[in-house]
């Protein structure tokens, strides 16, 4: 959980939470005050095709490949399916990304060093690492290629409530287009996270339009920071419904129908049960490829508790797995390497670096 402690400026905080036979996740959340000046810094057959065999695929195809799309299908749960898996949905509109690729992202905020390896080193050195770690995925499964991406928290939950009393705080947007310059620069694509705060997906979702409107930007929404319950953010972990998912799912479905865009990806961060309610609930269609992201950190067996629970246990598209440069080691793990997590059942399609 990623917890505010103002000191002065941009600042990151740390705050320990035990729970008693739980999760127990500690990490950084900004703090960063509105009052500050910016600085500029068809459906699935039930039986899915033969091991898929490894080439390449653009994500701008005018046709989808629905045979490779099951290969590599079963090539996600290593040829052994099961009832949960793979889940049987619809196939994606052409242009598709997943599962045709293995996105690896790197995550943060530009002001904040603290929020993940986004904003923790230069541009240009941040960008090197980033390609070496999706080199580093292309070498563990050479079935998918790689594909780069940045995941910029575009939307940061404040201790302080801030302008309009949202506890939110939403960066500007020359702050985006950085991140969407420095993505250009090697043929990355974009997520926009959101942290709703007291604020809702339907107040935070509409004012990123003109971004989500692009071809290669993509959206994230994070259960962690929405306090339903009305607390502070990070003093608690937050919550959405199957319906509040809905909604994001339903917006970028209307985005990509009336401007005729490949399908967009919803990541959904996710690392307890509560995080979530009523997962049966939502809704997949072909405009746009949910990805559930266990972004919890700690040593290797919490996590992949984690990933079998709320995960692989509680299907819902897509599966992705987050992994912290940090706090993996400091709470007494390490840093898994591709080989690792690639024994996960499914094998996760969306790699996320913090």
């Amino acid at each position: 959980m990623r917890l505010h402690i103002p000191l002065t400026g941009l600042i990151t905080g740390f705050l320990v939470i035990h729970v008693f036979f739980m999760w127990m996740e500690i990490s950084s959340c900004n703090s960063i005050q509105e009052e500050l000046a910016a600085p500029d810094s068809s459906r699935m057959p039930e039986k899915p095709g033969p091991q898929v065999q490894s080439r390449a695929i653009g994500a701008d195809s005018l046709q989808l490949d629905t045979v490779l799309y099951n290969q590599i299908l079963q090539h996600l749960v290593n040829n052994h399916p099961t009832a949960k898996w793979p889940v049987r949905t619809d196939y994606p509109l052409p242009g598709a990304i997943l599962p045709f690729k293995r996105i690896v992202a790197y995550y943060g905020n530009l002001y904040s060093a603290g929020m993940g390896i986004l904003g923790a080193l230069p541009a240009d050195e941040m960008l090197q690492q980033l390609q070496k770690e999706a080199d580093r995925w292309q070498q563990a499964d050479t079935v998918l290629p790689v594909q780069p991406a940045l995941h910029y928290i575009a939307v940061t939950a404040q201790r302080a409530p801030g302008a309009g009393a949202k506890y939110r705080l939403r960066m500007p947007d020359k702050e985006i287009d950085k991140v969407l310059a420095l993505a250009k620069s090697i043929n990355a694509i974009v997520f926009l996270d959101i942290q709703v705060g007291h604020s809702t997906l339907q107040e935070e979702i509409p004012p990123l339009e003109k971004y989500l409107s692009m071809p290669d930007v993509h959206l994230g929404i994070d259960p962690e920071y929405s306090m339903k319950n009305g607390e502070v953010p990070c003093s608690t972990i937050g919550t959405f419904d199957a319906a509040d998912v809905n909604f994001a799912v339903d917006y970028l479905a209307g985005l990509v129908r009336r401007l005729q865009l490949p399908p967009k990806i919803l990541v959904v961060h996710r690392f307890t049960q509560g995080m979530i309610t009523n997962y049966k609930m939502i809704r997949t269609v072909p405009e746009v490829q949910i990805v559930m992201n266990m972004d919890g950190f700690g040593g290797p067996a919490k996590k992949l508790d984690s990933y079998k629970g709320w995960i692989t246990n509680q299907p819902v598209q897509f599966t992705g797995f987050k992994l912290f440069y940090k706090n993996d080691i400091a709470t007494g793990g390490h840093l898994m390497t591709p080989t690792e997590v690639l024994q996960l059942y499914p094998r996760p399609v969306y790699i996320q670096y913090q």
